[in-house]
């Protein structure tokens, strides 16, 4: 879709070239506020609707704790250290990936596809350029489960960038679960039909990629949409979202946070719970 209005934008501003209409600078400004429209309307980044129902109630001094060691860990043991991280979507545009290794980041989630209608137009620069400044990094799928299946949702996302490689610099991606930014919390299902719907997603993108997602929720969400009707935590890392100065309570089904989403502000930012050797053990799986 975004290739055709990509496509579209261009041959509109060679043509009014042609005819002296618009200067080549103005022609590219047209084409990028067709551009950043089309993402104001279609994406939607992770925790934005967490943000806009539960609240953003990070702060300077909640953003220095999150980064403190916190809970357990995979081992069941107190948790030991922390690495540093962001995520980004189309809103940001192309990222200056070298200032945010610079202020000390290490991983990367970029946003690849939501639904089956929609992929970030600057997927590419943000998933290449973290990777190549050295970041360890992942892409993830925001959901729209009452648009198509599970299944459908996990191959546009599989073939549109959410792959994985035994490189040990690509996590595997993450499955965006939140509340509905177009009307009911729950996308119309019941916990049970949520949760079918998760686990088919679950059990398309690991016979794809060999690799069990990641989750992205926030406990508030999923107690409410999926309850106790599933468990993913034998196989799911857990990556949830608080923002707040303590991970909290987790989810049905998991003892231990992977990834923490603790502030929107000024950029969504993560903590992985543990080293920077575990963290490369995830990536290489």
């Amino acid at each position: 879709m975004w290739r055709r209005l990509v496509a579209a934008a261009a041959l509109g501003s060679a043509s009014a070239l042609l005819l002296g209409a618009l200067s080549p600078v103005t022609a590219a400004a047209e084409g990028e506020d067709r551009l950043r429209e089309y993402i104001r309307a279609n994406d939607h980044p992770m925790g934005s609707q967490i943000a806009r129902v539960e609240g953003d109630h990070s702060t300077r001094e909640s953003k220095r704790r999150a980064l403190l060691p916190q809970g357990r860990d995979a081992d069941g043991m107190p948790a030991m250290a922390t690495v540093p991280g962001i995520d980004v979507s189309g809103w940001q545009g192309n990222v200056d990936w070298t200032d945010w290794w610079n202020q000390g980041k290490r991983f990367a989630y970029v946003k690849a596809t939501e639904g089956t209608g929609y992929e970030n137009p600057y997927f590419a620069q943000q998933y290449n350029g973290s990777y190549d400044v050295g970041m360890i990094r992942g892409a993830y799928h925001f959901a729209l489960p009452d648009r198509s299946s599970g299944a459908a949702q996990a191959n546009f996302f599989v073939d549109n960038g959410g792959g994985w490689s035994a490189d040990g610099k690509t996590l595997p991606g993450a499955l965006d679960m939140e509340y509905n930014p177009y009307g009911d919390t729950c996308y119309g299902k019941s916990q049970a039909a949520m949760a079918s719907w998760i686990r088919d997603f679950h059990d398309t993108y690991h016979a794809r990629t060999g690799r069990w997602p990641v989750i992205y929720t926030s406990t508030s969400w999923w107690n409410q949409c999926v309850g106790t009707a599933q468990s993913f935590g034998s196989t799911v890392p857990l990556w949830v979202a608080r923002y707040a100065s303590s991970v909290g309570t987790l989810p049905h089904g998991w003892n231990y946070h992977t990834f923490w989403q603790y502030t929107s502000s000024p950029i969504d930012q993560n903590s992985f719970n543990g080293s920077y050797d575990r963290l490369r053990v995830l990536a290489l799986g």
